[in-house]
């Protein structure tokens, strides 16, 4: 009877260990660990806006914020950028007492770097990340002023 041989015995890759598999299912194993939602109903929709902080125009699907309602706030003296945008006034998700409010946006699959970047952006609009549960069921963060988060 013929002992079976290993990639040690033969010096070439099995398929298990096949250097190309290797790579490819660390690269999927490292995108999947390294994704989160990001649930948006302001500014963070604007292609410009994501290009200008992410690099690249996001994909996404629309979702709804239960519980919440949208109202505007006045523009923080701090937040340059929007001042020089000509913007008065953000959006913000605010906890409503009225269950049938919700807030209609879009949910995003991004990177943790691009959430970095996204707590960046939103630093001098003083918006706060916190993590929600959209109506589809799916965990995301979304951001809202820090008054209220």
């Amino acid at each position: 009877m013929r002992e079976a041989r290993t990639a040690e015995d033969t010096g070439k890759p099995t398929v298990l260990n096949h250097p190309v598999l290797i790579k490819v299912t660390s690269a999927i194993h490292s995108n999947m660990k390294s994704r989160v939602l990001l649930f948006s109903y302001g500014t963070l929709q604007d292609r410009n806006v994501q290009i200008a902080n992410f690099g690249r125009e996001l994909t996404g699907r629309e979702d709804v914020l239960p519980g919440y309602a949208r109202r505007l706030v006045p523009i923080n003296e701090n937040d340059v950028a929007a001042a020089l945008r000509g913007e008065s006034c953000y959006a913000n998700a605010e906890p409503s007492p009225d269950p049938e409010d919700a807030v209609c946006g879009t949910v995003f699959e991004i990177t943790e770097q691009e959430l970095a970047a996204a707590d960046e952006y939103e630093r001098d609009a003083e918006y706060g990340r916190i993590s929600v549960t959209l109506r589809s069921g799916a965990q995301a963060w979304v951001y809202v002023r820090k008054t209220v988060a």
